[in-house]
């Protein structure tokens, strides 16, 4: 289980690192589709902040960050999360992350102070129901409504992706419709569109449908001729991926009848051979030159 996981986590990780992917899911999902964010503009930034805790020193990890550059150096941070299980404190590790961020400006560990944004991209099924926000969070607290104004103010900028709006859902230009569309409507999604990172999506479309064998890609692609930099759609590369599947359960299907086949062999020779030399089962497993844990078996894939 910790490694299927592992393994999501990282195909998570891997697309959405693409910049023409992170530009518009800040884009969509932040700005309603305006372009505020470009993908020339945005460079990779570090996932790990290092502070000093009580003894020692403690870090805090996020999933992808983006800083939006400008002639001027660092203008902005956008922290990104990937989240597949709802978390009822997933605000306090916003804290953390968005912390460990501004401990390090207040550090001088960069030339100048900038904002941070930190947002959740939520792919589970289930709906979220976790706190948004510090009132909520705090809710089962007797606080005074005088109080409030001075409990600084947390949100959680959360977006559950497999519910997302249409209208939204129009509104992404990179493979992430792809990915959002089919998450909407499961296997009766059909498209044209074409597929710009192609590896890349097919792992997604695995590990959020529950798969847990994402390698071979490449090797896939390499056998079917299709290269990262061909055009190719949506349909086609759906197509060309479902086949496959088909042909390699047809010929387990094979395989498995074959087996079937010889074991309702063996049960009949043996059971026969009782009955005609009036034998016992062991006696006629060895006439037979087989045992009888093997005729168990064979009996068991015959029911």
């Amino acid at each position: 289980m910790a490694k299927s996981k592992e393994k999501k986590d990282i195909v998570e990780k891997e697309f959405m690192a693409f910049p023409d992917i992170a530009a518009d899911v800040i884009n969509v999902l932040l700005y309603k589709g305006k372009t505020v964010a470009e993908a020339g503009n945005l460079q990779a930034g570090p996932t790990e902040f290092i502070y000093q805790g009580s003894e020692k020193l403690r870090n805090e990890y996020e999933d992808l960050c983006k800083y939006v550059l400008t002639d001027d150096g660092i203008n902005l941070m956008y922290l990104i999360a990937n989240q597949s299980r709802p978390d009822g404190k997933m605000l306090l590790r916003k804290a953390g992350y968005t912390g460990g961020a501004y401990r390090e400006q207040y550090e001088k560990k960069t030339k100048a102070a900038y904002p941070v944004i930190e947002f959740v991209l939520y792919w589970g099924k289930a709906r979220w129901k976790g706190s948004r926000d510090s009132r909520q969070l705090f809710r089962r607290r007797k606080i005074l409504e005088e109080t409030w104004e001075y409990i600084d103010e947390l949100k959680l900028h959360i977006f559950e992706m497999r519910y997302l709006p249409e209208e939204i859902r129009k509104l992404f230009q990179s493979d992430m419709r792809i990915v959002a569309d089919y998450l909407a409507e499961g296997d009766s999604y059909r498209s044209d569109r074409p597929v710009v990172h192609k590896a890349a999506l097919i792992r997604m479309i695995k590990v959020l449908s529950g798969e847990t064998d994402i390698d071979g890609v490449e090797e896939w692609m390499d056998k079917q001729g299709i290269r990262e930099e061909d055009e190719i759609r949506v349909c086609e590369l759906f197509e060309q991926y479902v086949r496959q599947g088909r042909e390699e359960g047809e010929k387990i299907g094979q395989k498995q009848g074959k087996r079937i086949g010889e074991a309702r062999r063996l049960v009949m020779d043996v059971e026969n051979a009782m009955k005609f030399f009036k034998v016992t089962l062991e006696k006629a497993c060895e006439g037979l030159g087989t045992t009888m844990e093997k005729y168990e078996e064979a009996k068991s894939l015959t029911i």
